[in-house]
């Protein structure tokens, strides 16, 4: 049975990429780059320091990759403070409740940031629900890595099979099952050019999620 739920932030709980797109297209109209929308589509579920470093090798930026981050967080959380129309996606606030009732436990795996991550969770009062935060920024490598996902396994205390990922992205679903976890690959109206094959169960909303929780 499971007794942990592990869920991803932007596009499963919170869909934040048309801040983080535009954030990122206003930076590299400063670095003078042209990302393509291909090139683009594979940055999902990755940390925005992996995101800048596949760009200073693919464009040689001579800008510290520190630099650069910093710049696009800038970027995103004045776009974030000042977007009114940023709400939950549809369902996930009655599942994350319906889970919390029941007992379950909650955790946040994201490729955000922390300060990203602690911003959504502060506007819509999401950190009562869940026991742990992991955030990308803790680990050298992006999601497909499955280091994310094992150490929100590890914190969860139970085992791997009573653990459940609800993610929405390739990497995402890669980073999971190479996790060794069940996942629940979550195929919103946002999403766009990912793929959903190797996830155990793909749900269009989250009506349709029926588990043995």
């Amino acid at each position: 049975m499971i007794q942990t739920v592990i869920f991803d932030m932007d596009g499963v709980i919170v869909d934040t990429e048309p801040v983080h797109y535009y954030a990122y297209q206003q930076h590299f109209k400063q670095l003078g780059i042209q990302v393509s929308d291909e090139m683009y589509a594979t940055f999902t579920g990755n940390s925005t320091k992996n995101v800048y470093q596949k760009l200073i090798n693919h464009f040689e930026i001579q800008i510290p990759l520190d630099e650069l981050v910093i710049t696009k967080r800038n970027l995103f959380n004045n776009a974030f403070d000042t977007k009114k129309d940023l709400f939950l996606l549809e369902g996930v606030e009655k599942l994350i409740e319906q889970l919390f009732n029941e007992g379950k436990q909650l955790i946040l795996a994201s490729s955000s940031a922390k300060v990203t991550i602690d911003r959504v969770f502060t506007r819509f009062n999401l950190h009562r629900y869940f026991t742990h935060i992991v955030s990308g920024e803790d680990f050298p490598q992006s999601k497909p890595h499955p280091a994310i996902f094992e150490e929100a396994a590890l914190l969860s205390g139970v085992t791997k099979d009573e653990c459940l990922v609800i993610e929405d992205s390739t990497n995402g679903i890669l980073a999971a099952k190479a996790a060794g976890l069940f996942c629940v690959g979550y195929r919103s109206i946002n999403s766009k050019k990912q793929q959903y094959e190797l996830a155990d169960l793909v749900v269009d909303k989250f009506d349709d999620l029926k588990i043995n929780f």
